[in-house]
């Protein structure tokens, strides 16, 4: 895995033109939105794009057809929200061996307007094993961790609260963020409740948007528009579908085994980081993959939160472009964080812009922490 460390950049990073509630504008024309602002970020041209990597509603192929191009290379891993950071290993590992020269990742999705959305699959096996008990939606799935979390490990309420706060402090400084006003643990708690222990502020948004990166090899990169962010590792793991085969409800195997690859490839470990971003689609979800990515003991990672690690200032900013929780969250999160993490170590971020950030952690989960996409960016080989 070493010899991938490095053997490619992301050169090309954004988002759609809109983001937010969009009823005119399909996913499609999101990922295409996304493809194109991504692919001019990069100085290149469509006509350049040899590899693409999606996941979710459409194919690569049928990205491919609406771009106008015949890729060598095309890559549709679906495992959930993560699938789009786990592409970014797989397209390292595609231009190493010289399968494609130019990738892009790409993701759109109406997740708030639902133009052209997919039914529920209720044949599926959630479907049969776990609907009937009452867990429908991803409240009463991570409802149901966070409760054991706090069980076994004493976090509380407030403790779940500051995770939003944190995240908020960030989002004030995005203009493109949905939620932009100040918000403390008593908004939090005073939020309408959905599913216990959540509150409204405890849950991601729902918005329509895409998102994009475009990666090359290095002796290509050093050439285009913006300085190349080099993908030092990348890691991915899988640990169950139905939660009733997870083997800890506080403790993510599959971000563990994604970090643990990750963090071999590009040989650095978790006090090495200037800048994280976690998948935040509930606010237990960023200290249980704190806890799991080995930065903080079993029941810990809240701490990062609570005293102002996180936030603006902080030690170890995280979120920094508002999350999930407050920036977008279109259902499938994963490609926003590799834009955020780009931007950072580009020194594009203006007033969200963390001082000298050389290396950033990007890691997200696919379902209920069913799956775990880890990537290492650098701003230097």
């Amino acid at each position: 895995m070493r010899e991938l460390s490095n053997a490619a950049c992301i050169v090309g990073a954004a988002e759609s033109d809109e983001i937010g509630t969009l009823p005119d504008k399909s996913p499609l024309s999101l990922h295409l939105e996304a493809i194109a602002n991504a692919v001019d970020d990069a100085g290149l041209t469509i006509n350049e794009v040899d590899g693409v990597f999606t996941a979710g509603q459409y194919t690569p192929a049928s990205i491919g057809e609406a771009l106008g191009i015949t890729p060598r290379y095309v890559d549709g891993t679906y495992v959930g929200g993560c699938s789009f950071m786990i592409l970014v290993g797989h397209a390292l590992a595609a231009l190493h061996h010289g399968l494609c020269d130019v990738a892009v990742v790409s993701h759109g999705e109406s997740g708030r307007s639902r133009v052209g959305g997919p039914r529920a699959r209720d044949q599926s096996l959630n479907g049969q094993f776990d609907f009937v008990y009452g867990f429908y939606g991803a409240p009463t799935y991570f409802g149901l961790i966070a409760t054991r979390h706090m069980h076994e490990h004493g976090t509380t309420l407030e403790d779940w609260a500051q995770v939003a706060v944190s995240t908020r402090a960030w989002a004030c400084l995005n203009p493109r963020a949905k939620f932009r006003d100040p918000i403390t643990v008593a908004d939090v708690l005073n939020s309408r409740p959905v599913c216990y222990p959540f509150n409204r502020f405890n849950i991601c948004l729902v918005t329509d948007a895409g998102g994009a990166v475009v990666l090359t090899r290095p002796d290509r990169a050093r050439d285009l528009k913006k300085p190349p962010v080099f993908v030092r590792g990348a890691g991915e793991g899988t640990e169950h579908v139905l939660m009733t085969q997870m083997k800890d409800l506080t403790f993510s195997q599959a971000t563990r085994i994604a970090g643990e690859k990750a963090f071999r490839m590009a040989d650095v470990g978790p006090a090495d980081f200037d800048h994280v971003m976690l998948y935040d689609a509930f606010t237990a979800g960023p200290p249980i993959m704190l806890e799991s990515l080995g930065f903080a003991p079993p029941g810990e990672g809240v701490a990062f939160f609570a005293d102002g690690r996180s936030a603006p200032g902080g030690s170890l900013p995280t979120n920094t472009n508002g999350g999930g929780l407050s920036y977008t969250h279109t259902g499938m999160y994963g490609i926003f964080p590799i834009v955020e993490s780009v931007r950072q170590l580009r020194g594009e971020c203006g007033p969200r812009q963390v001082p000298d950030v050389g290396l950033s952690l990007v890691n997200g989960m696919g379902g209920m922490l069913s799956a775990a996409g880890t990537l290492v960016l650098a701003n230097e080989a």
